[in-house]
């Protein structure tokens, strides 16, 4: 157990306003000796947000390919009940953190991560979307991050396998069934489509019964409204995780780029994620190189020490 205090930060995620978007804890440990995972669970469990981050620094820079300098950190996430794979938030949170702080002095972070090396980038603010309507106040800091994820293939599903599964959402008209090759912990997401962005947004699923669907949680998407400035709305539903819902989850949109991508016929997309926080999205794919950019802000809403 760690007993020196540690540095703490709650940071709201994929917005430009306080108590929008994902909130997350982050904390930066001294070293990689402190990365105590009973601890660290009991902690997530405290916090009780969908994420709790932990950094660790590695060195204070290194020299990337292309010889510019970046600074590196361990970085594990853990939800209430469960350490994760791979998390969008929580590493837009780490990473504004770290810039903010200016204990990052490079404009590149490199995240060592269950997932592999995921790299943060500080870019300058810019974005094609109208987001008064889903946010207010004046941005904390005049900087975006860039986030460098890998795509998530989206698979056929047999809907015969989930037989319930109209009835778990509440009627709503389901388009596709799908899921996705893997997600956090090495388990698949269901994937499902609904006519409407609209409908996704007001829908209200039977919690239990989402507990027992397979996999580990439920995407649902849909097509966002003409004149929204958005190409897809999206949510995400993961009792299994100990929260309901998923307010702004970074990760799903691996698999979401890809499929909407294909769908509408361009790499360059705008998702808003439509859970009662709601939160932006500005995102790219990399057919080459099979990678995910995922752009968002966030804001620095608390700050303290852990005592235990």
């Amino acid at each position: 157990m760690v007993k020196r205090p540690v540095k703490y930060c709650v940071v709201d995620a994929f917005t430009d306003a306080a108590f929008k978007g994902n909130p997350a804890a982050v904390c930066l440990l001294e070293k990689k000796e402190d990365q105590d995972e009973k601890w660290m669970q009991a902690v997530a469990a405290e916090f009780n947000m969908s994420e709790t981050c932990y950094l660790t620094p590695i060195s204070s820079t290194q020299s990337d390919a292309n010889d510019h300098s970046v600074t590196r950190f361990h970085l594990r996430w853990f939800t209430p009940l469960v350490e994760v794979k791979l998390c969008g938030h929580g590493t837009l949170a780490s990473a504004h953190f770290l810039f903010a702080s200016s204990l990052a002095r490079t404009d590149v972070i490199e995240f060592v991560t269950l997932s592999g090396v995921l790299i943060a980038k500080r870019v300058p603010t810019g974005s094609n979307v109208d987001t008064s309507k889903f946010s207010d106040g004046d941005p904390e800091e005049h900087f975006s991050i860039e986030l460098d994820f890998p795509t998530i293939p989206v698979l056929e599903c047999e809907s015969a396998d989930i037989p319930s599964l109209h009835e778990t959402l509440n009627g709503a008209p389901v388009v596709n069934i799908s899921k996705t090759a893997e997600a956090g912990g090495g388990e698949f997401d269901l994937y499902v489509e609904l006519s409407s962005g609209k409908t996704v947004a007001y829908l209200q699923p039977q919690w239990e019964e989402i507990r027992k669907c397979p996999g580990r949680g439920v995407i649902v998407t849909g097509p966002a409204p003409d004149g929204s400035g958005f190409d897809f709305f999206s949510r995400f539903f993961c009792p299994k995780l100990g929260i309901n819902e998923d307010p702004i989850t970074g990760s799903i949109h691996c698999a979401l780029v890809p499929y909407w991508s294909k769908k509408l016929g361009k790499c360059d997309l705008v998702a808003y994620q439509a859970s009662p926080r709601g939160g932006v999205l500005e995102l790219h794919l990399d057919e080459t190189n099979q990678r995910v950019l995922i752009r968002g802000k966030a804001v620095t809403v608390m700050e303290g020490s852990l005592l235990a």
